[in-house]
């Protein structure tokens, strides 16, 4: 024999209560969605506060590092010409299969025009390091250090509006390794970059 008490028909919410409840919930997730959400993950902020509290900057900068990632290395194999892509797998990917020398250092410089983006990868086994360090003058520019190996792409740092970045870069994987810099100021800008470490070669990409 059970002793619980079975809830009489007063005890139970009425129709109106439950409509009202859910209305509630759907009104209190669409703020949630509205002014934090929306504003954190895509730079839209309808109401003004994420950009007040500090999320609206941060949306922007996620959702145009994803828009200019996925522009830049879609427009790359969409627009590499047959003899570049013969030219990275003769001499680009070889090189990464080799035993990379420990003590080669490279400088390259670049100028960007303004919208303009370029790549430079090193040929790197895995486990290598490399010690590098770049610097923007004439402007700043946002930046994507990033891996390719076997197919897949591995992103290690972005950046937004930077003049410059020193480190060491570490090789997930045998294959190409480096940096895309894109000048989104109005005028042209100078990338230097510096390298020293264990990689087999130094190409820039585009």
């Amino acid at each position: 024999m059970y002793n619980s008490d079975i809830p009489t028909r007063a005890d139970l919410p009425t129709s109106k209560q439950l409509l009202r409840s859910t209305v509630i919930a759907i009104l209190a997730a669409a703020a949630i969605l509205v002014t934090i959400v929306l504003p954190a993950e895509y730079g839209i902020d309808p109401t003004g506060i994420g950009r007040t509290i500090g999320l609206a900057e941060m949306g922007e900068i996620k959702k145009q590092l994803a828009e200019e990632a996925e522009q830049d290395h879609g427009a790359a194999d969409r627009k590499s010409s047959l003899i570049e892509r013969i030219f990275a797998a003769v001499w680009i990917k070889p090189a990464a299969a080799q035993t990379a020398p420990t003590g080669r250092s490279d400088e390259m410089t670049i100028t960007l025009k303004p919208g303009e983006g370029s790549e430079i990868k090193l040929a790197m086994k895995k486990g290598s390091k490399v010690n590098y360090a770049w610097t923007a003058s004439g402007g700043v520019v946002n930046y994507d250090m990033h891996g390719d190996a076997g197919g897949q792409e591995t992103s290690y740092e972005k950046g937004r509006a930077k003049s410059g970045a020193e480190g060491v870069l570490e090789a997930g994987a045998d294959g190409n390794h480096g940096w895309f810099w894109r000048n989104r100021d109005k005028t042209d800008v100078t990338v230097t970059l510096r390298t020293s470490g264990a990689y087999a070669d130094i190409k820039r990409m585009k």
